[in-house]
């Protein structure tokens, strides 16, 4: 694999008749989306950590080259706020084992910190401490505080990787690289309409991956945009524009 695309998750109201058939009923979705894309990051995990058996029945609802990316339960992130992670980063890693059987055993985990969570190197580096090193974990700050070489070596000692964010075609953190990996979020499009992506912006965020990364190593990449079904356009064209690069992508239908 190399670039991975997809979208922040798959169960939105508003994609019925815009990208998913009229024919399709919701229980099937998940199916239908493994179809079309070939990893999704899975963001309901945040509001509720479910139990291994969901986990298992995911896996067992989609295609043996699918990833599954998963977004940490907001008790590590939001509740406990990096503090004791040790027990739940292991209620995590045990309900996501579910999962079991890809590689490494699923996407990367992604911790998304609260807005307000000011830079805190420690409990950073303690909490990464807690996952074994193969699994892959991104990780999106979102305070200004953050953006510090303290930070930046903390992650690159454990392989962490950064998370790129875009907010209307801009990057909202430092193009850092920490990881043999990358990631990538685009939460809102600066096209029209509101809030798909522009080409151009696409093409952008092609390149500075084309920089970063060389052929072969993976970079996942998810729109959350998903407004009037804006994420699956926009991860298709991302796509196509990776592929005209002679980069290897994985599928996503347009």
């Amino acid at each position: 694999m190399s670039v991975l695309v997809g979208t922040s998750g798959w169960q939105y109201r508003d994609w019925r008749d815009t990208f998913y058939p009229p024919g399709v009923p919701q229980r099937r979705w998940l199916e239908y989306y493994a179809s079309q894309f070939a990893t999704v990051e899975n963001n309901g995990t945040f509001y509720r950590l479910p139990p291994r058996e969901t986990f298992a029945g995911w896996r067992d609802r989609t295609g043996g080259d699918f990833v599954m990316t998963v977004k940490a339960s907001r008790y590590l992130t939001h509740v406990r706020r990096l503090r004791d992670p040790a027990e739940p980063v292991r209620r995590l890693l045990d309900a996501a084992a579910g999962l079991g059987g890809r590689r490494p055993w699923a996407g990367p985990l992604l911790l998304q910190l609260p807005p307000d969570l000011r830079a805190a190197p420690r409990l950073l580096d303690e909490c990464l401490g807690c996952f074994p090193a193969e699994i892959r974990v991104a990780v999106e700050p979102r305070h200004e505080s953050w953006w510090t070489g303290e930070v930046r070596d903390v992650l690159a000692a454990r392989n962490a990787a950064l998370c790129w964010a875009d907010r209307t075609g801009t990057a909202v953190t430092p193009l850092w690289r920490t990881a043999d990996w990358g990631y990538l979020r685009c939460h809102e499009g600066d096209g029209d309409p509101w809030p798909r992506y522009r080409e151009s912006s696409l093409r952008a965020w092609t390149d500075r991956i084309a920089a970063t990364w060389a052929e072969g190593l993976d970079v996942y990449v998810y729109f959350n945009n998903d407004q009037g079904g804006a994420a699956p356009r926009d991860a298709a064209s991302f796509a196509a524009a990776v592929a005209r690069q002679g980069r290897a992508v994985t599928r996503a239908a347009p």
